[in-house]
């Protein structure tokens, strides 16, 4: 079943990628890091090496992501997470994202991303902030 994931998304203020190099020797595992560059998402220069996404997938089921807050985007400490909605079920990921929404604030539409999927944010009611990322087709 292709399904659906919920995984805990941790932001942080510079030091995303020492964090995750950190919990990597913590949980072991594979971990994996793309910079805002790389994604061409750079919106001034010295953001170009922040890390827009790291991913690291433990044994035994652990898993959670992480990035770099840039500039033009708030960062609090204490509330520096995301719960993260991600697969290919794309009508329950929509279904989701809507109902969380609702009462919430959309914080960006789910849309084509740069990276192929389809990619939104919202706070729902409560002031969780939730990603839904919706997986592209593979060819």
């Amino acid at each position: 079943m292709a399904g659906v994931t919920l995984d805990p998304y941790l932001n942080f203020k510079g030091n995303a990628r020492e964090a995750m190099e950190f919990y990597e020797g913590v949980f072991g595992g594979k971990l994996t890091i793309s910079t805002f560059a790389e994604f061409h998402a750079s919106t001034d220069p010295s953001e170009d090496d922040l890390v827009m996404h790291a991913d690291l997938h433990g044994p035994e089921g652990i898993r959670f992501m992480a990035a770099d807050t840039p500039n033009r985007m708030e960062y609090k400490p204490g509330t520096n997470f995301s719960m993260s909605l991600s697969g290919e079920d794309e009508a329950a990921l929509r279904g989701y994202f809507d109902k969380l929404a609702d009462g919430g604030n959309v914080t960006m539409p789910l849309e084509r991303a740069t990276w192929g999927d389809t990619f939104g944010m919202c706070v729902d009611r409560f002031g969780i902030s939730w990603l839904v990322n919706i997986s592209a087709p593979q060819a």
